[in-house]
């Protein structure tokens, strides 16, 4: 299916490289390079995932600052390769712990390993941790936390008076701690990506929400895990509204447009109570994913608005407000705002200077990132997480944390 299969750094250096069929050129990883790197398109346009040079296909995913890539000279379904490609870097980040250039290259014979038994021939195997973990034995070379760059304020979750450790993420699945022994732990993550579009006056014109719950389980023996969501959540659009408070918990009542599940996940009690039970497999998966487009509380309010000042000047006034507790933190908050191309200079709390112009159609929209921690739009909660008991004296932390993100929040002028 494919030929090859490489991961590039940032700078261009091949870190891994497997040739599966020997139908492409040497090379090709230059190539691949110098047509991402000087892509004529647009202004400020990417390449795109999937292009062809001189027959072969370059098909490639960009993970943690890392190029992923694949080539192919037959006609092979993108969505396919793109799939495998983001699981091949998953199922190495489930074993080194944490995916960069520093680990790929310290444990370049346990990856090596990884791609013999996850690709054969140029054709997917399996991408299955658990099953990898038969036949690939040996040990990651941890990291040093240490050498690696500070993980910010969203790397720690407060729960309650117990405080998730920002390292939780860059653990090996294979690997033991000091001393021989398994920590018990789960970790539980609801990440929501929000897509938000204002009106000048500061109107919602549309709305929706990315979700997912990931889980990674440190869990010896596969207990079986119960996953209970709100009551009150809807599958299936129905004209509600997320503010009529319906709801006996107190959460609110729910909507989701429609999700799926992972394989591992049994619903026989799902309709009855929304509890999910699974024995969750090794490393890092999805076990819901979800979209929501009926209306929430966005958690900022954008309003921008743009005014001839005089001959050659333009005035920009942008107000934004917080919608959610002071006791929540954003950070990684970051507005931008294009400008006509004839602008000569911008001032803070006064007048930019340009010429005369359609203002409206050249100026703008707004963009906002973000990122809040212990925070979800969507309302949707884990009300418990049940782990069977092996023993009385059995009992694993558990870890759940809800992280909300900016995937398009614009305002229009």
């Amino acid at each position: 299916m494919i030929s090859q299969f490489f991961v590039l750094s940032q700078r261009g250096d091949n870190i891994v490289f497997r040739d599966y069929r020997g139908e492409v050129q040497k090379g090709s990883a230059e190539i691949f390079f110098r047509k991402v790197k000087f892509w004529k398109g647009d202004e400020g346009e990417e390449a795109p995932p999937v292009f062809n040079v001189d027959g072969v296909n370059y098909i490639h995913v960009k993970v943690a600052g890392l190029f992923f890539v694949a080539t192919a000279r037959v006609n092979v379904s993108p969505s396919l390769v793109l799939e495998l490609l983001q699981r091949i870097a998953r199922v190495i980040k489930d074993y080194l712990g944490v995916l960069n250039e520093d680990s790929l290259r310290k444990n370049f014979v346990l990856v090596y390993e990884l791609l013999d038994e996850v690709i054969d021939f140029g054709y997917p195997q399996t991408t299955s941790t658990e099953v990898l973990k038969l036949y690939v034995f040996n040990e990651p070379i941890m990291v040093d936390a240490a050498r690696m760059p500070p993980l910010g304020p969203a790397a720690m979750f407060m729960q309650g008076t117990k405080r998730m450790p920002g390292t939780a993420v860059t653990k090996s699945v294979v690997a033991n701690e000091p001393g021989g022994k398994k920590r018990e732990e789960i970790f539980v993550d609801i990440i929501e990506k929000i897509s938000v579009t204002f009106s000048s006056s500061g109107y919602i014109l549309t709305s929706e929400i990315d979700g997912t719950i990931q889980m990674k389980s440190y869990l010896s023996g596969n207990p079986e895990i119960r996953l209970a969501l709100n009551e009150d959540l809807s599958i299936g659009r129905s004209g509600a509204s997320v503010y009529d408070y319906r709801s006996s918990t107190g959460g609110g009542l729910v909507i989701l447009d429609d999700c799926n599940f992972h394989e591992s996940v049994h619903l026989d009690s799902f309709d009855m109570d929304r509890t999910l039970a699974l024995i969750p497999p090794d490393g890092e998966f999805s076990v819901m994913n979800y979209r929501m487009t009926q209306e929430f509380k966005p958690p900022f309010r954008v309003n921008a608005f743009i005014e001839e000042a005089g001959p050659l000047k333009a005035e920009v006034i942008l107000k934004i407000r917080a919608d959610f507790s002071p006791s929540v933190t954003a950070n990684t908050i970051a507005v931008q705002m294009p400008v006509p191309t004839y602008t000569t200079r911008l001032l803070s709390i006064q007048p930019l200077f340009c010429n005369t112009g359609n203002l409206t159609r050249e100026a703008g929209p707004v963009n906002m990132n973000f990122t809040i921690p212990m925070y979800n739009a969507s309302r949707l909660m884990v009300r418990y997480l049940h782990i069977a008991k092996k023993s009385k004296t059995y009992n694993p932390y558990r870890w759940v944390r809800y992280v909300t993100q900016a995937n398009s929040y614009v305002a229009r002028l």
